[in-house]
């Protein structure tokens, strides 16, 4: 039944992996089933047979979908099956989008859906990875054009060591997880987070990853020249070069002069009746060719940055080529949040906002992986008035999901562990204005209001970009690379190399490529240049700012403290059906979570009664302390004395003779039911019964001075040879 069903196999990093086609998914254009150790993806790829009308750019869709039968888990959702895709899977479709889109070409315009769909997880084999293989096969197999193939390899780093896709293991261990895309020649993507990873060792690690993918890549050429199929043609939809050439001439000094401005705005205002005088003059003209002048007018644009950059040196507002934009740093900026900083790099302006709560509000995943929650939280926001558009606001994108995620792996290395400081902790970055490199002024804003907060982050964060313009040759020819690129240069240039880190070294890379990929020389001359605008950035403003993080919290941040109990003392906390830990809270005007290891996290505004509550948990779940003074509630009266309890569960007996400085003739004379009174433990007997003195407390506590009458009165006044509950002991 499956003549055509065939089987490659080789091996990476000591594991199997293999691409079988002919048995699944006939119908789309290519189709292979990836297997790693025991993880299988099935990554399928098909395009329409024509143009899609009215668009300007290449549609390619690319979906990484997570199914939770491959861990043997059902969705956790209420209609318990997969609905939107987590961000987990969001990232992942991007890594596997980002080196792929390049390859395409340029001027076609027919829809390509690529999709790759995880049926099995062994936790050694990403199935990341995985997919990025198969998706790279099915496509270079395919009928559809593509420069291809490519190869993704992860890599990680221990003791030094460089470790080739990590295991389960491994990955717990790991300084660094690095994903590197290639393909014969050219490194096409690079995506990491790492611990304070010298410039010169992450280069290495990059290298590394492309050595393997330079093997991968020969595998897969083989399975091309086996069963590829011939790639069909399409219609371009480049514009008719005598169009392009008489437009060109007709607005080009015009187009000069509407670019040369630092101001977007102004800019913006310039090009509109240049726009409008080429549709004026050509509309008619080239009646048909209507929709394709926005797009030669684009080329135009393009050409300009892309000359003045590479044969002149010159950007569009003037600066040098490794110069920054004119930088500025702000706290406190909001009353009553957490802690707030505000980082402007020219006219890109990210307000980035922390946030602290008890840990218990960590994010819960449901994802693939191990993961199962995180208490670090980093979002990312891109209003439509950022760019002076209007648009209405429809929830975070890709875009927005993915620029989130760098900045969170940008300070996650730095962030204090939940011992040093127990807290889930949440920043939104709030783009407030955008051209160009918001990604980096979040992590830079962000920085800001976490020291601002007082989290005691091992070290500050900046972020910093570096673009690339190519000519003719491409990347093996002449190019020329600029520091801190803006929205234009962005958009016309080849790179947007965003490398985020401290003083030590980079804990976060994301790169975006419009060009096959860079060479060795090019990546470490972004290196080099990221490092040096990365000091500046936080020794010339951030550091200025806001020197180190606050030693104190906002005073409408929850006050945090934690210990730790036997686990078998978690129930006794707790108490049947939760009351125990109910009134601790109610009391204590606070919140408990309890780890099933034993750690205690109590939250509150008022650290006192925070306090207050970690002393009954750890007075319930470990025995009193002879000598220690307690406050407690009065339960019982008795005629010899009265019972205080001292932490639920844990009660104990203040003798008449002990309940107050003076004399008492009546024990009601003194307490009554209800009352809260200080004590101190003077016994603990054999049977576990303790005795507790008011009168011993006040002394120690109030410095009350004890009446002689009450100092020499008899200890079983009132109360003879009596048990507690009140009989007569029986002599024996």
């Amino acid at each position: 039944m499956f003549e055509n069903f065939k089987v490659y196999e080789t091996t990476i990093a000591g594991r199997p992996f293999s691409l079988e086609t002919g048995k699944m998914a006939g119908l789309a254009n290519a189709a292979f089933m990836a297997r790693y150790g025991d993880t299988s993806v099935l990554c399928t790829v098909t395009a329409s047979s024509k143009a899609r009308e009215g668009v300007d750019f290449f549609p390619l869709s690319v979906d990484f979908e997570e199914k939770m039968y491959a861990v043997g888990r059902i969705p956790g959702s209420f209609q318990r099956r997969e609905g939107k895709a987590s961000d987990k899977a969001i990232l992942s479709s991007r890594c596997i989008d980002r080196p792929i889109r390049p390859l395409f070409p340029k001027d076609m315009r027919n829809d390509c859906s690529v999709v790759a769909t995880v049926m099995s997880v062994d936790p050694d084999c990403s199935p990341e990875i995985t997919a990025a293989i198969g998706v790279s096969a099915a496509i270079a197999v395919s009928d559809i054009p593509w420069d291809g193939p490519i190869a993704s390899t992860n890599v990680g780093l221990i003791d030094g060591e460089i470790i080739i896709n990590p295991t389960l293991e491994q990955r717990a261990l790991t300084e660094l997880n690095l994903t590197v895309s290639s393909t014969a020649d050219l490194v096409a993507m690079i995506e990491a987070g790492g611990n304070e990873i010298p410039d010169d060792l992450m280069f290495d690690c990059i290298m590394a990853g492309h050595e393997v993918n330079k093997e991968i890549v020969k595998f897969i050429n083989g399975i091309v020249a086996e069963i590829g199929k011939e790639k069909f043609t399409f219609e371009s939809s480049d514009p008719d070069p005598e169009i392009m050439a008489e437009i060109e001439a007709f607005c080009i000094e015009d187009v000069k002069k509407a670019l040369d401005t630092d101001d977007k705005n102004v800019r913006d205002a310039a090009l509109l009746p240049i726009y409008d005088a080429v549709h004026a003059k050509f509309d008619e003209r080239f009646e048909g060719n209507e929709a394709k002048l926005d797009e030669i007018m684009y080329l135009v644009q393009k050409h300009v940055v892309r000359a003045w950059l590479k044969d002149e040196g010159k950007r569009v507002d003037g600066r040098g080529i490794d110069d920054i934009r004119p930088l500025d740093a702000q706290v406190d900026l909001l009353p009553r949040v957490h802690g707030s900083g505000m980082f402007t790099r020219g006219q890109t302006q990210v307000l980035s906002i922390a946030t602290l709560a008890p840990v218990s509000e960590a994010q819960k995943l449901d994802g693939l992986d191990e993961e199962v929650s995180k208490r670090y939280i980093h979002h990312y926001n891109f209003p439509s008035y950022s760019v002076g558009e209007t648009k209405p606001s429809r929830g975070p994108g890709r875009r927005e999901i993915g620029h989130g995620a760098l900045a969170e792996r940008a300070l996650v290395p730095v962030i204090p562990s939940v011992e040093e400081f127990p807290y889930a902790i949440r920043v939104v970055s709030e783009v407030l204005s955008s051209n160009g490199s918001t990604s980096q002024g979040s992590i830079c804003g962000s920085t800001l209001a976490l020291m601002a907060a007082g989290v005691p982050i091992k070290a500050p964060v900046a972020g910093i970009s570096c673009g690339l313009i190519t000519g003719d040759q491409g990347v093996y020819g002449d190019f020329m690379t600029m520091v801190d690129i803006q929205g234009l240069e962005d958009f016309y240039g080849d790179m947007d190399f965003k490398v985020a880190g401290t003083h030590k070294g980079i804990t976060a890379i994301q790169m975006d490529l419009k060009v096959h990929g860079l060479t060795p020389e090019i990546i470490k001359e972004a290196f080099a240049k990221t490092n040096k605008a990365r000091i500046h950035i936080l020794d010339e403003v951030m550091l200025k700012c806001i020197p180190e993080y606050r030693k104190e919290l906002s005073p409408y941040a929850p006050k945090m403290l934690t210990t730790t109990i036997s686990p078998d003392k978690i129930g006794d906390v707790i108490g049947k059906q939760g009351k125990v830990i109910q009134s601790i809270q109610e009391q204590c005007d606070c919140t408990i979570n309890i780890e099933e290891d034993g750690r205690v996290f109590v939250s509150g505004l008022d650290l006192e009664k925070a306090q207050a509550a970690i002393d009954i948990v750890n007075l319930i779940a470990n025995d009193p302390e002879i000598g220690a003074v307690y406050s407690g509630r009065v339960t019982r009266l008795m005629t010899f004395g009265a019972f205080v309890e001292i932490a639920p569960g844990k009660e104990g007996l203040v003798h008449i003779s002990k309940l107050d400085v003076k004399r008492v003739e009546k024990v009601e004379d003194v307490v009554a039911v209800g009352d809260q009174v200080i004590v101190k433990v003077t016994e603990i007997d054999d049977q576990g019964r303790i005795n507790l003195s008011r009168r011993d407390a006040l002394v120690e506590v109030n410095g009350a001075v004890v009446e002689d009458d009450a100092a020499e009165e008899e200890p079983r006044r009132n109360g003879g040879n009596r048990d507690r509950r009140g009989f007569k002991k029986r002599d024996k």
